[in-house]
């Protein structure tokens, strides 16, 4: 199990560096056009927020463990993930994009996966 924690923690850390990289390095309009209507309905700072806590969840999901140091940030940014999933299946729905929603709950589940994972029986504070 221990295993499949780090393959979804990387997978994670993967989806979620490359969807906060796009969010901070392209301009509001851009990401609008690329299909993320959802920029609309939100500043572009906002926007550069949520970009900025994807890569730092990116981050938290594999440096602390792979350091060692402080690894109760791996749970901590896996659960963070759980919570922007959450508000993204919220936007998605008031604005009626189905697939999205999917792959938001997809997301969600595999990081409370990880959260459930690193909280409790295989935590890497043991």
């Amino acid at each position: 199990m221990n295993t499949i924690l780090w393959i979804l923690a990387g997978v994670l850390a993967l989806v979620f560096l490359m969807a906060g990289l796009m969010k901070i390095a392209q301009p509001k309009a851009k990401l609008a056009e690329s299909g993320m209507g959802w920029v609309e309905n939100y500043s572009a700072g906002a926007v550069k927020a949520i970009g900025g806590v994807e890569i730092l969840a990116a981050i938290g999901l594999i440096l602390p463990a792979l350091l060692g140091i402080a690894p109760v940030l791996v749970p901590l940014a896996a659960l963070g993930l759980v919570l922007v999933m959450l508000g993204a299946v919220v936007v998605h729905g008031k604005r009626k994009e189905t697939p999205m929603i999917g792959v938001n709950i997809v997301l969600l589940v595999l990081a409370a996966v990880v959260a459930w994972g690193r909280f409790g029986p295989y935590s890497l504070s043991a």
